[in-house]
């Protein structure tokens, strides 16, 4: 025998659903506003009635008393039923409809009434304000029950008072009139709280569908999840309204921009001010995964519309990745570089095994001094023109890359630069970009050449960097500045388009700038112009000592085309120069 399965206990209560519960709440709202509108109208209605009934009664009165024929028939005969101040008054009171008029004299004596019999005697409510010269309006009892009154004073024709006229209106009737505008009364509030009904169901329905069918704990709860979320992961997220103001930002989406709460409901124009960030951002520029860069950081943004015409933009910092794929760039180029000159050295050594077999020694040593020779005359330019270690390192640096790719590297005549920099590593940062950028430019053609000149004038430096490769069009010399622009296909493990902006970040951060022109001959003049870049003449900044040409292990001296060792033991000069170029020196065009 199966077991009888537990009864299900009723829930009282709010409904969970939102749908619900708003349904609820407006449908009460509605019944109560018209309860409440149906009591405020019913309660001044019965006095309204009321005040109705006696103005209606007194007016009679009025007009009754205003007849100069009824106070003449009242000084001229005796109260009787069939007088003539009793034919006049139940003429009136049928002609007006209302429950009776009595003519009273001056000691309120009945000269006519509805009940006949009443005739001749004192009324039964106080005369003495209507005959004192008073109008009267109330809401008395008398001998035909409740009524609603007029009382005026009646004159003669020479204006005294020679009794007064009472006229009163059934209550009876202005209470069914008051019971009779009940049932319309409710009617409309009903019809108005039908369509309050309906409304709140039409509402519900958009709440239903724009809450999703979720309980309000639900939601209050999925919106603790969504803050601890926004807040909590390694991923900027700003959430815009169809206004284009800003109207979320989480914690690392403040980080990476450098704004904080002030942002909120601001444009991003105001917020961030113009550049590539905010275009990526208000979707004026579109594609997946945008690179840009804010400050010193390098980040890609997605930017993603919402149904209400808003947006949600993502932003990731790829500053560090980009930073290893340089330094990975930088390891590849340097194995080339090795590679190659493994070979040539290779051939030199055979060379030299030549010689001394052949036992022409003076042609050897000749050979060994002419290696050694070029690659010290090389260092010593550089040296002579360039006296910052960093700087000088890079360019030796560059030197030998450049002769392994077929490419002259030279120094302009002109070059001149103390040992006085305020920021050395970002010179190096200007000056890598722009020669990686030369030498990619002008690899591959024929009589490849990039000339470099750097010079002081007072505490500005002056950089150009000139090839003779195709040049830079015209109506592309801009563009070639903008985060993300780039000719060359990017690598796999990072973008392109970004040496280049950074580099006139940094020129422009200094109050200097950078551009393009056309070199003399063909091909690209980048210039940079960077104010305030030197120190006044005594003071000193660089306590790194150059040491430009190192020796080997074996303290040897190293020959042309061979890469020397620093003190750490890695193939390079001691200050080697790739590792002094940040993670914006490489880059393309």
């Amino acid at each position: 025998m199966s077991p009888t399965p537990p009864a299900r206990r009723l829930r009282l209560g709010m409904p969970r659903r939102v749908f619900s519960q708003v349904l609820l709440m407006q449908v009460a709202i509605a019944a109560g506003v018209a309860v409440l509108a149906t009591g405020l109208f019913l309660a001044p209605l019965s006095d309204q009635l009321d005040d109705q009934a006696m103005r209606r009664a007194l007016a009679i009165a009025q007009t009754t008393a205003a007849q100069p024929q009824i106070a003449a028939d009242l000084m001229s005969s005796k109260p009787s039923v069939n007088g003539p101040v009793q034919v006049e008054a139940e003429r009136i009171r049928k002609a007006s409809g209302a429950e009776y008029v009595v003519v009273m004299d001056t000691h309120g004596v009945r000269w006519s009434h509805t009940d006949p019999a009443e005739i001749g005697g004192k009324v039964s409510t106080d005369p003495r304000r209507a005959l004192a010269g008073n109008e009267v309006m109330e809401i008395d009892s008398g001998t035909l029950g409740r009524s609603a009154r007029g009382k005026v004073p009646l004159r003669d024709a020479e204006g005294k008072i020679v009794g007064a006229v009472s006229v009163g209106i059934e209550y009876d009737n202005v209470r069914a009139r008051l019971i009779h505008a009940i049932p319309g009364l409710l009617a409309y509030a009903g019809g108005a709280m039908a369509v309050g009904a309906l409304a709140a169901y039409l509402i519900s329905r958009r709440v239903h569908r724009q809450t999703r069918d979720l309980a309000f704990s639900d939601i209050a709860g999925l919106l603790a999840e969504r803050e601890a979320m926004l807040h909590g992961i390694r991923e900027g997220v700003v959430a815009l309204d169809r206004a284009g103001r800003v109207r979320l930002l989480n914690d690392e989406a403040q980080r990476l921009l450098g704004i904080g709460d002030e942002a909120v409901g601001r444009s991003l124009d105001d917020a961030l001010g113009p550049g590539r960030t905010t275009e990526v951002l208000a979707g004026r520029v579109t594609g997946t995964d945008l690179l840009t860069v804010r400050g010193q950081r390098v980040l890609v943004a997605n930017r993603m519309p919402t149904d209400d015409g808003g947006a949600v933009a993502t932003l990731r910092d790829r500053t560090e990745l980009e930073q290893l794929g340089r330094e990975l760039d930088s390891t590849r180029g340097l194995t080339d570089a090795l590679r190659a000159q493994d070979h040539e050295h290779a051939n030199r050594m055979h060379t030299l095994l030549g010689l001394l077999e052949l036992e022409m020694y003076d042609e050897a040593v000749e050979f060994v001094g002419e290696v050694v020779g070029d690659h010290r005359a090389t260092a010593e330019q550089v040296t002579e023109k360039i006296h910052d270690p960093l700087l000088a390192a890079v360019l030796v640096g560059k030197a030998t890359v450049a002769a392994e790719r077929g490419v002259a590297l030279s120094i302009a005549g002109a070059t001149m630069l103390p040992d006085r920099l305020v920021d050395p590593r970002g010179l190096v940062t200007v000056v890598g970009n722009l020669v990686d950028n030369a030498l990619d430019a002008v690899a591959g053609t024929p009589h490849a050449r990039v000339e470099v000149e750097l010079r002081a004038e007072g505490r500005t430096a002056i950089l150009r960097v000139r090839d003779t490769g195709p040049g830079v069009p015209p109506d592309k010399r801009e563009l070639i500045f903008t985060d993300g622009w780039s000719t060359k296909t990017p690598p796999a493990h990072r973008e392109r388009g970004i040496g280049l902006s950074l580099v006139r970040r940094l020129a422009e951060r200094q109050g200097g700038s950078a551009q393009v022109t056309e070199a003399e001959g063909g091909g690209a003049e980048f210039t940079v112009i960077l104010p305030d870049a030197l120190t006044e003449p005594g003071l000193v900044t660089q306590t790194i000592a150059p040491t430009l040409t190192s020796t080997a292990p074996d303290d040897r001296p190293a020959r042309q085309g061979e890469p020397t060792v620093g003190r750490d033991g890695r193939p390079g000069p001691e200050q080697e120069p790739e590792a002094a170029i940040t993670a914006a020196e490489k880059e393309s065009r």
